[in-house]
This record gives structure tokens, sequence and C-alpha cells, in this order.
């Protein structure tokens, strides 16, 4: 299930939830926030259905989240190392609902692809201990996550980000922050690149994509994941990619996203693609723009025919 399919059966009771609030119907606000993150993030429990276990050659880890709010907080991660040693480094973040038993596949296209990726899951996520993440917590996890990447990847050239549907936000954000920063070796590690897909303009737009309605959701939502406004003060090459048939977060928030941005900047749309499976019907496109923009990385011909592992 898609973060909008969600968000059309969940927002409904969040508007009237919210609608109760604005005309005067005593309800903490504390109380609503919560809830609007329950809905926004609707956690799967344990593995996905489809996961058949990690791949080998993935290192599981747990990465300490130092200003969490237990003192205990951790981050799981896996990192999954490319064949060369000299490949690019990428961070990947992933959407609402499922964690990272949910990954495989998009995980080893990028790879596939010529990538190390370091993925996490969120707090409150797989086996990441926590309570319902909001907007504050996710980017306070990227970053934790990002600082570790500078250890595994000294290079900043060779430093990426990936973020698939919400998790797209969550990479604009970080990217978004490094250049605000402006501190290379700092909390926010200087990044080459940026590669977002399946993403959205903001939130509440998302929301309104999927649900009719009249109410004003970007005033009435707490969690903004507002990547239109961050987007134009991104300093890195962007690669937006959007499946052409995604019917949940249609592909005008991509065209959106790629007007507002800097150039360099490259817009892939996947014929047939849905918001789930552009990365693996489109992958020599991908490896295409990949290399346009980036450099360097691209699918070899030993890996051409070799196909994604695992979900």
């Amino acid at each position: 299930m898609s973060l909008a399919t969600l968000l059309r059966r969940r927002l409904i009771p969040l508007l009237f939830v919210t609608l109760l609030v604005g005309v005067g119907v005593p309800y903490g606000c504390s109380e609503l926030a919560y809830r609007e993150r329950q809905w926004v993030f609707s956690i799967e429990p344990g593995n996905a259905s489809w996961f058949t276990g990690v791949p080998e050659g993935v290192r599981q880890f747990n990465l300490p989240v130092p200003d969490g709010l237990t003192g205990t907080d951790y981050l799981h991660a896996w990192w999954w190392p490319a064949r060369r040693p000299d490949a690019p480094t990428l961070l990947y973040l992933h959407g609402t609902r499922w964690n990272l038993t949910a990954q495989v596949r998009r995980i080893a296209t990028l790879r596939q692809l010529g990538y190390s990726v370091l993925a996490i899951d969120y707090r409150g996520f797989g086996e990441s201990p926590g309570d319902v993440p909001s907007e504050r917590s996710v980017y306070q996890d990227a970053r934790v996550a990002w600082k570790y990447l500078q250890s595994l990847q000294p290079d900043p050239r060779k430093r990426y980000l990936y973020g698939h549907s919400l998790g797209g936000a969550v990479a604009v954000d970080l990217a978004w922050r490094i250049a605000r920063d402006g501190d290379p070796t700092g909390d926010y590690p200087a990044a080459a690149g940026l590669i977002i897909e399946s993403t959205f303009t903001t939130l509440a737009d998302a929301a309104t994509a999927v649900v009719d309605t009249r109410f004003p959701l970007r005033w009435l939502m707490s969690e903004k994941f507002d990547s239109l406004d961050k987007i134009p003060d991104i300093h890195i090459p962007v690669l937006i990619v959007h499946g052409g048939d995604d019917r949940y977060v249609p592909p005008r928030f991509s065209e959106a996203l790629y007007a507002a941005a800097r150039p360099p900047k490259r817009l892939l749309l996947i014929p047939g693609g849905t918001h789930s499976n552009s990365m693996v019907i489109g992958t020599r496109d991908y490896a295409a723009a990949l290399r346009e923009l980036f450099g360097g990385v691209h699918l070899s011909e030993a890996e051409k025919g070799q196909s994604s592992t695992g979900s």
C-alpha cells in the first residue's frame, strides 16, 4: 500500500478531528499531533511479507543517536559495500509504512548501479526502537546517518543522498541543511549529489492530490515536509525520478520540484513506472541519467544481465 493510499484512508479522520478543533471542541494539541504522526507514518510492524532474508554481503549494525530522547536511542542500519573498492557511497532513506525488509529490491538495484549503500530504519521502524516518528525525528535520524557515512566514504566527491517517496522529502531537507551549514566536515558533511524518486512537493499537496477536500491542508497539517520551499537552495546536482503511471503521487510533483531546483539537474520520467517500480523497470535509463549528471557511476557490463536481489 502506497503513501497516497494510506493518506486517502487515514486523512478523513484527521480532517474530522481538525474540524472539531477548528470549531472549538476541546482536544489536546499534543494528542492531535500524535495522531497525525500515526496517520502519516502508518508503521507496519515486523518484516514485509515478501522479505526472503538479508542479502549476502550486508552488514547489520546499530548506530547510536547521541541526542535522542532516551539517551539509548539507535538506528538499525544496513551497510552493503559495492564490489569496487573505489565505488561512490549513498545514503538510502525510505518512505512511510515499510521498514528495511521491504526495501531490498531497490537497495540491490542501487548497488547494481555502482553504489555502496548505507540504509537506515528511522526510529520507530523495524529494529530501530522508538515511538511514532515525527518530521523532526526523521530529519535528525538522517543527519546522524549522514555524519556516520563520512567514516565509510571520506571523499565528499563520492557521497550521495537518495530518498524514495516521503524519504525524498527527508533527503531534500538533508541536502538543504548541508547547503545552509556550509561546513564540509561538521554535522552536515558535504555531498556530491541528490537523487529523489516518487516524491512530492509538500505533504499537504500529496494529501490534497488523493483526498477530495476543500480544507486548507497546508495550514492544518503540522507535518509539513516542504521540499518545494527547500530545493531552490540546494547547491548540488539533483536527479529527480518519477514513474509516468504513478497513480498515488502524481508526476507533476516531480516536475514542479525540477522547475524549482537549481542546475545542474535532471528530470527522468519512466514510462510505465508506478510509485514503487520505476528504478527496477527503468534501470538502464537510470544508469544513463546518473552517468549524465554525476559521471562515473554506471551499470557495468557484467551486471547488466543480473536481476535485482530480494524483495
